[in-house]
């Protein structure tokens, strides 16, 4: 199944409970949450406050991506949210050791774990954690920027990832995030992506911001 993640990030902040009552309304299973502290990433987005105001007009599944320095201590700044699943990235932690038990703090507060790698870091440095993962999100640009094109080469990434679970009976999600539309994402889900995040595409889309969700979803069957 073909998991559907719009990012608020793209989201009209001057109207933004009209932009969630649209989510809300479509088929999408999943909010997709972005956080970006000025310092691992050259942009600043949101913190908690909003989070807990978007929790009170919205039921969806809550996917927050934290692209910050010191991703311990977001997970305890968005503790007191609800959060479904949390994505920090590799390169923000020391080694292998302290991203482990990084993931095991994420499920020590009931929220799923996931962990990102960007467009230029070899995904295999994951290996010694994926038996303890809910999903990876392999980002197809590189996080904090704006108005970048998909990049079709961290598509191995996703083959390797999947050829993995497959041989070791894991059940971990492959999700992508960086330009994706009905092209891109269909490149994505041929390559066994389950989980794909959407800003534009949905809440900027032409045709309306169904027409966008409804396009990535209709992939399962291309």
């Amino acid at each position: 199944m073909i998991i559907v993640s719009p990012s608020v990030l793209s989201a009209n902040f001057l109207d933004l409970r009209a932009d969630i009552e649209k989510l809300n309304k479509s088929k999408a299973q999943w909010l997709h949450y972005d956080v970006m502290d000025g310092n691992f990433v050259p942009n600043m987005s949101f913190g908690p406050q909003i989070l807990k105001q978007i929790n009170q007009i919205t039921d969806k599944f809550i996917d927050v991506h934290i692209m910050v320095s010191n991703p311990k201590a977001f997970v305890d700044y968005f503790a007191g949210c609800k959060v479904d699943l949390l994505t920090f990235h590799i390169e923000a932690t020391k080694d292998i050791e302290e991203a482990s038990e990084l993931i095991d703090y994420i499920h020590s507060k009931s929220i799923k774990a996931s962990v990102s790698v960007k467009p230029k870091t070899d995904v295999k440095v994951l290996e010694p954690l994926l038996h303890k993962l809910d999903m990876v999100l392999v980002m197809s640009v590189e996080p904090g920027f704006g108005g970048q094109k998909f990049n079709p080469e961290v598509l191995e990434k996703c083959d390797w990832l999947y050829q993995y679970k497959c041989q070791h009976n894991l059940n971990y999600h492959i999700q992508i995030d960086g330009g994706i539309n009905g092209e891109t994402g269909k490149q994505a889900v041929m390559h066994h992506c389950d989980s794909l995040v959407a800003g534009s595409f949905c809440f900027n889309n032409p045709n309306g911001f169904d027409s966008g969700v409804e396009t990535l979803l209709a992939l399962e069957n291309a």
